[in-house]
């Protein structure tokens, strides 16, 4: 029938990574949260979703040190779905030579998800070219999935209308007794900003938060936020609940 919904059709995921920086306030190198990218991944593969790996400005990507599990820290040695992604050949190629967002038709796409890490603190937070695109997505009628410090473009995201994206709406993002306690392990002050501090001091908008390091993801509408590096698994499912498998 003309018009009809091919419910048949693979769901398409964007999974937007952020592009290699350096912090400000540390002078280390940052970028993408590897759990931040592969749980989701592994998640929407699983559902059999068709997923594409992409970054703002396209190029090789590069993650956060202490997210990798084969860091000397230890940190995230526990993630061995990070651990199969980035010592197989054909995932890591994923990582290589990322195409731009300015290259993607979002008609292809059901769902466009943000993963964070340090480097969208720096990197995302002033891209106005990443937060058009992002509205754009929204007002197309997809799922917007964003989490961990990734919702840091939801500060600054703005619809046609001139309105804030997350005007009206329930979010999370990480938490200040989170960067409380990264600061205090580490011994200096991580982040240019804390998104919590922000995200209170804006008006029409409910930004919540669960316990420390606990994995919480929300649904409102069609945006989805998780609030940290636990969070990307249940705000992929929150993804795959919406669209369907």
């Amino acid at each position: 029938m003309s018009g009809s919904i091919d419910t048949h059709r693979q769901k398409r995921v964007l999974l937007i990574a952020a592009n290699p920086g350096t912090s400000p306030t540390t002078g280390w190198p940052i970028g993408f949260w590897w759990a931040e990218l592969t749980h989701p991944y592994w998640v929407f593969t699983e559902a059999g979703y068709g997923v594409d790996i992409v970054s703002p400005k396209g190029g090789d990507l590069v993650a956060d040190g202490y997210s990798d599990p084969a860091d000397a820290s230890g940190y995230s040695a526990h993630d061995l779905i990070s651990l199969g992604f980035k010592t197989s050949p054909a995932h890591a190629a994923l990582l290589v030579g990322t195409k731009s967002i300015s290259d993607v038709d979002l008609a292809g796409y059901d769902a466009i998800f943000v993963a964070g890490g340090q480097s969208p603190m720096v990197t995302m937070i002033d891209d106005t070219e990443l937060h058009a695109f992002v509205a754009r997505a929204y007002e197309a009628g997809k799922i917007v999935a964003v989490v961990c410090h990734g919702t840091c473009i939801l500060l600054r995201t703005r619809l046609s209308t001139g309105d804030l994206l997350v005007k009206g709406k329930t979010w999370t993002g990480f938490a200040n007794s989170e960067e409380a306690f990264a600061d205090d392990v580490v011994g200096l002050k991580i982040q240019p900003f804390w998104i919590e501090d922000e995200a209170r001091n804006l008006p029409d908008t409910n930004f919540v938060v669960s316990g420390q390091f606990k994995p919480f993801a929300i649904r409102d509408g069609n945006l989805i936020t998780g609030q940290q590096q636990y969070s990307g698994t249940p705000a992929a499912e929150l993804v795959v609940a919406a669209l369907g498998r």
